[in-house]
């Protein structure tokens, strides 16, 4: 069985290309993930490599940005190639299935954060006004006598 679940923190923004010929989109991001730390251990940090292919690929090039939180669900792939020196270098990288964003929000543009997570969404739904007679921001009330 060849299954890998995940959950961490982009280190940088996603990059995405396409191949020669079928243009398909290939995403590439490195996610962040803290160990368990044991009574008296020092923090430590695994940083995979996750692929992502096609449509979702290219949904991870719009919405995720570095620091943002996301799951991922795949398998492990592992690899080689010679580099300039000649050596061989291996690589293992996590091929996604699935990428759940756990925080959604388009990219930020000009360096302004546009992050917007689940915890916010509470937040405003909790601060709304409890009159049911008003509808919530982005609704529009029923006019109408609903029939249960």
């Amino acid at each position: 069985m060849n299954s890998v679940v995940l959950i961490g923190r982009l280190t940088r923004d996603p990059e995405v290309r396409y191949t020669a010929g079928t243009q398909m989109a290939v995403c590439t991001f490195t996610v962040a993930i803290d160990r368990p730390v044991r009574a008296g251990g020092e923090k430590q940090t695994d940083f995979p490599r996750v692929t992502v292919f096609g449509k979702q690929a290219e949904n991870c090039e719009r919405f995720l940005a570095k620091g943002r939180l996301v799951g991922v669900q795949g398998r492990l792939q592992t690899g080689s190639y010679t580099n300039k020196d000649g050596a061989t270098v291996y690589t293992t990288d996590v091929v996604a299935d699935r990428v759940e964003f756990l925080e959604w929000g388009d990219r930020p543009q000009g360096g302004q954060s546009q992050s917007y997570s689940r915890s916010q969404a509470e937040g405003q739904a909790t601060s709304q006004s409890s009159d049911f007679d008003e509808a919530p921001a982005g609704f529009s009330a029923i006019d109408e006598d609903i029939p249960f």
